[in-house]
């Protein structure tokens, strides 16, 4: 890097530049004519040539000149000689009132110089900083002569260095704060010097040594070159020299003016301490929640730059939150208590302000930072509905999932119980998924509707719910009589009513709905309605041909399904005997023949009639044909006897025709003619010849028949209904399992298992209801009451319980009910439904030192999954692109894969993934957050910025500059970290260096005539423990000369004069010139040249003599 030392006070010194024309003149016509004062030519046209070269002049003289010192002037200034003859004066005019000058007239060959100079005497000096430029008018005129003209002269006055400068103030007082940096600007100190150019240049150094001030050559400002130590010296004194440039390089050093600098030294708690806040919006679920990082810094050393806390200093009125420190100077804003975000939805706005340990303490500004939670959408905490109506039937068996009641959203500590009631006595509830399940059977309630009340704990929240029991055909109709019996004359026509019977059943619609129906293998006189229950006759009623009772099992059933239920009862019907019938005789139309002499009292033939009422009661009776007598009949037996003899009898056409009748009393039978023929002569064999009626084989079968119908009932008592006894026990099926297993991922709703079982009865006796006993822990299992179908019910979570031991019961509907139970252990299997947990919530920290070897373990990183299996199996990834760490995929541990460099990066905030093995469906996965800070270990040397240095410096710098800066970077903390300076060569003590600063001195004047360039090797070393760290570099010095040519030559003569012959050889010496210089060396050594003039080209001059 070029140091450019320029600004520090390098100004050449401009010297005048003298020249010598040497005037070869050669007698030629000029034309002149006269000029007024304005320098318009005046007079006749045919008036010689008198004139001014120039209209105005340009001329120079130093300020404080001595008397008769002649003003110079680049170009001749008069006018030429058209004749010879004249004699030309000249005067000032006007221009010059204080009269500093004079105006000589020089004539030299064909040619009048003007020169001004100053006057002698008393007059006065000439001072530019009073006036610094004069316009002169001058006048020429030729004595005897009426011509004239005017010209201008500007004469500029030179500087000189005549003052010195002088400060203003000369006293400064400063105080600046004991951690001021290195090089910092801490007062400037000013001083004028009325001079120009080279003249008005001066230096500002110290008048003593000073090693922990630095003041710059040219602009007066003082800085920090030393570290402060307020406990060494709290005050310092300095003195501040201004030196003119050029008094010092005409060798007058003492001449210089000196200003006081009072520098205050304070330990000033300078700096406030600066928050910078990140705010978070946690999950309103998240356990201990950030909501926002606050980092301070302080500027100051020491305890001036320490924070002693950050506290919140508003808007949190009822101090629910509190800042705490994880970090030197980092503070995590947490809540202290419950946060009531109801009343403040909008979110708090927390005012901080940090402090420092400084004295005094200061404060930061205030910072308001706004506190917000990320809540769910402003739902209303309540049960999913209103109130809930639930329709149940009443088979169902104990056990029953009635129905699941939730608030939603439900928080994972939801607690639901019932209000105590007698109705809710039938029912039961999981407190903690919400299930209502029955107790108890509730065919024997006559109670149909349930009212219950479930109230969530924490909320407060209740619902009504409301259980309507839907009837089951689960009554058997039931007679009002255990038995009827009743008698009935015989003689009731047909369709007479017998009994009504009546039987109630304690189900309801179709399933109470009863019809009768008479159940009898054998048809009886009687039908009954199926509806009314009225039992009429359908046939005449014989009590002599059938039973004289009937034994009728009367059915009554209800319309239930699917199926229907029945009971029987006993009519007993006794017939009452009515004479309903007559006597029929066994033989009618009979025919025989007696003989005249047929004796008396002899057995005729004998009349036989059976009435099946009554059959000893029948009585016979002659109606017609014994009106004489002749016959007589006997009213009990029937034997028809003669009488008295039938000598006499003269029947008509010989023939008695005997009508004759039995009665039972009350009813006649049919009459039946008996003729018997009269012959005379021996008496012929009795002989009677009737037609058979066979009234005793009717009379026989009907006794049979009736005997037949008294056995009978005994047939149809002893009847057993098969179909109507619950004889057996329902069975599982031989094929049920000891356990499952079932995923636990799988729906709700989802089919789990079929329990299959069976029942040798038919109708309700063999029907089955299934039903889970216990077991149930969780409700996440229901079954179908009917079919036996276990499905999911809520769903199950294998973490928190793995296998379930249910009791299945099974009933049938039969009466007495019968049951079984059998137990079903369900193996909950593992699904991929937990994402691997990292057991440090909030991510991971550690230090490590940054030459740490590659292949060391850094920090184990360590997650757990609930899974089982692959599932919960874990791999371990960096997510973060790096090269320095890696990470053991199976146990997570960290480890340095690449080298280190703290100075490079210094901390590495690492992404690290735990992600199951899941073969089916997705894999889950988690993340957290690790942050890697190294430790700083002394491992780079100081480097030097830039890495070598180029600078320059003017030869006349006071002793005491800073020539250049030394700068390191050296990225290490601490003592590895503080750097110091030496030079290795010092050119003899010329240079020196600040071994804090890294300022490089002059120590000595530089002089570039004797060296112009110096090398110096500038070492740096770091304070570094165990081992120090040194670097080296070189500073190329360029010494800038100044220019100290500081007097002008200057010819010995105004003019000279010489000749030559027109005919002499080139290179004939004409003249020699003669110019003195009074400066020394090369400054003093003098070149000839011929710059103008009529003779420029025709004349040469040798440079050196």
């Amino acid at each position: 890097m070029d140091v450019n030392m320029g600004q520090w006070g390098y100004i050449g010194m401009r010297a005048p530049l003298v020249c010598l024309a040497l005037l070869l003149l050669l007698s030629q016509p000029h034309h002149c004519c006269c000029q007024d004062p304005q320098g318009h030519p005046q007079g006749p046209s045919n008036s010689p040539h008198f004139l001014f070269t120039q209209p105005v002049y340009h001329a120079t003289v130093y300020e404080n000149s001595a008397a008769r010192t002649y003003a110079n002037s680049k170009v001749k200034m008069g006018i030429h000689l058209a004749q010879r003859s004249w004699e030309i004066r000249y005067r000032i005019t006007s221009g010059d009132e204080e009269g500093f000058f004079k105006a000589e007239e020089y004539v030299l060959g064909d040619f009048c110089f003007l020169r001004i100079r100053t006057k002698g005497g008393n007059a006065a000096i000439l001072n530019r900083e009073i006036q610094d430029s004069y316009l002169l008018t001058v006048k020429a005129s030729v004595k005897g002569e009426v011509l004239e003209t005017w010209t201008k002269v500007t004469v500029q006055v030179l500087d000189m260095n005549d003052l010195r400068p002088l400060f203003s103030p000369t006293t400064y007082s400063v105080t600046i704060a004991e951690s001021t940096p290195l090089r910092t600007s801490i007062a400037q100190v000013t001083a004028t010097d009325a001079d120009v150019g080279s003249n008005g240049e001066f230096y500002y150094f110290f008048k003593e040594k000073m090693e922990l001030f630095a003041v710059h050559p040219t602009s007066g400002v003082v800085s920090l070159s030393g570290k402060l130590n307020i406990e060494e010296q709290n005050r310092y004194d300095l003195e501040i020299q201004a030196v003119d440039r050029g008094m010092k390089l005409y060798g007058n050093n003492g001449v210089s003016s000196t200003a006081k600098l009072f520098v205050h030294v304070e330990r000033v708690n300078e700096h406030v301490p600066v928050m910078n806040v990140v705010t978070h919006v946690p999950s309103w679920l998240d356990k201990d929640p950030v909501y926002a990082v606050v980092t301070v810094e302080d500027l100051d050393k020491g305890l001036n730059g320490e924070i002693e806390s950050v506290s919140i200093v508003g808007g949190d009125p009822l101090k629910q939150f509190t800042l705490e420190r994880s970090e030197s100077d980092e503070f995590a804003i947490k809540a202290s208590d419950q946060v009531d975000w109801e009343n403040f939805p909008y979110g708090y706005n927390l005012t901080l302000q940090a402090k420092d340990k400084g004295a005094p303490q200061k404060f930061s500004a205030v910072r308001v930072v706004h506190i917000m939670v990320k809540k769910p959408q402003a739902v209303e905490v309540k049960f999913k509905q209103e109130s809930y109506e639930i329709s149940l039937i009443e088979i169902s068996p104990p056990g029953m999932i009635v129905e699941v009641v939730k608030i939603t959203p439900e928080p994972d500590d939801a607690e639901y119980i019932l209000t105590p009631s007698a109705d809710s006595s039938y029912f039961r509830m999981n407190t903690l998924t919400g299930v209502i399940s029955t107790t108890r059977w509730f065919t024997e309630v006559t109670q149909d509707v349930f009212d219950l009340e479930v109230v969530e704990v924490d909320s407060e929240l209740r619902v009504k719910v409301r259980v309507s029991i839907e009837d089951a055909n689960d009554n058997t109709p039931t007679f009002t009589q255990s038995s009827y019996e009743v008698f009935v004359n015989e003689s009731v026509p047909v369709g007479s009513t017998v009994l009504t019977v009546s039987a109630l059943d304690g189900d309801s619609g179709e399933n109470g709905y009863i019809t009768y129906s008479i159940a009898s293998l054998q048809p009886l006189p009687f039908k009954i309605n199926q509806f009314s229950g009225i039992l009429t006759t359908t046939q005449e009623l014989d009590f002599e041909s059938s039973s004289e009772s009937y034994v009728l099992v009367v059915r009554a059933s209800d319309w239930g399904s699917p199926y229907r239920r029945e009971s029987e009862v006993n009519v007993t019907v006794h017939l009452e005997n009515v004479n309903d019938n007559q006597p029929l005789f066994e033989k009618v139309a009979c025919q025989g023949v007696v003989s005249r002499d047929f004796p008396t009292d002899e057995v005729i033939t004998t009349m036989s009639a059976i009435d099946i009422d009554e059959l000893e009661l029948v009585k016979y009776k002659i109606l017609e044909g014994n009106e004489r007598e002749f016959f007589d009949l006997n009213p009990d037996s029937g034997v028809l006897t003669l009488r008295r003899s039938l000598s006499t009898a003269s029947p008509k056409n010989g023939i008695f025709s005997l009508k004759i009748t039995a009665t039972d009393g009350e009813n006649f039978s049919d009459p039946m003619f008996v003729n018997i023929s009269i012959v005379h002569g021996k008496s012929p064999p009795k002989s009677f010849n009737c037609r058979e009626t066979r009234v005793a084989q009717k009379l026989a079968e009907k006794l049979l028949n009736k005997s037949k119908a008294r056995t009978k009932p005994k047939i149809e008592e002893g009847f057993i209904d098969l179909f109507s006894v619950n004889r057996q026990t329902p069975q599982f099926d031989k094929a049920f399992p000891a356990d499952i297993s079932v995923r636990e991922d799988l729906k709700v709703g989802s089919s789990v298992f079929k329990v299959n079982a069976y029942d040798g009865d038919t109708g309700f006796n063999g029907q089955i209801l299934y039903a889970i006993s216990d077991g149930n822990t969780d409700s996440c299992f229901t079954i179908d009451m009917e079919s036996g179908l276990i499905s999911v019910f809520l769903t199950m979570d294998r973490e928190k319980r793995d296998r379930y031991l249910l009791n299945i019961t099974i009933y049938d509907l039969g009466l007495p009910q019968k049951t079984t139970w059998r137990l079903l252990t369900i193996y909950i299997e593992d699904a991929n439904d937990n994402a691997p947990q990292f057991l440090q919530e909030g991510g991971y920290r550690t230090v490590i030192p940054e030459n740490m070897a590659i292949g060391t373990d850094v920090i184990q990183v360590e997650a757990t999954d609930k899974d089982l299996g692959p599932n919960g199996e874990i791999v371990y990834s960096v997510l973060t692109s790096t090269t320095q760490f890696g990470i053991n995929s199976s146990n997570g541990i960290v480890y340095v894969a690449g080298q280190l460099d703290r100075e490079f990066v210094s901390n590495f905030n690492l992404k690290i993934e735990a992600r199951d093995r899941a073969e089916k469906g997705n894999q889950k996965f988690s993340v957290t957050t690790l942050k890697i800070s190294l430790e700083d270990v002394n491992d780079c040397p100081p480097a030097f910025i830039p890495s070598v240095y180029n600078t320059r410096a003017l030869e006349d710098l006071p002793v005491g500059t800073v020539v250049a800066w030394l700068e390191t970077q050296d990225p290490d903390l601490g003592l590895g970290g503080q750097v110091r300076y030496s030079l290795a060569n010092d050119y003899n003590g010329k240079f020196e260096v600040d071994k804090a600063s890294g300022a490089i001195r002059l120590t000595k004047e530089l002089d570039y005539e004797t060296q112009q360039f110096y090398n110096l090797t500038v070492r740096a070393k770091d304070k570094g423990r165990p081992v120090s760290l040194l670097s080296v570099t070189f500073m190329e010095l360029e010494v800038v000369d100044v220019n100290e040519n500081l007097y002008t030559p200057y010819f010995s003569h105004f003019a000279l004069t010489g000749s030559v012959k027109e005919s002499a050889r080139i290179g004939t010496t004409v003249l020699q010139v003669t110019a003195r210089d009074d400066d020394n060396g090369r400054d003093g050594e003098i070149q000839y040249s011929i710059r103008d003039g009529s003779g420029l080209g025709r004349f040469a001059i040798d440079e050196e003599t």
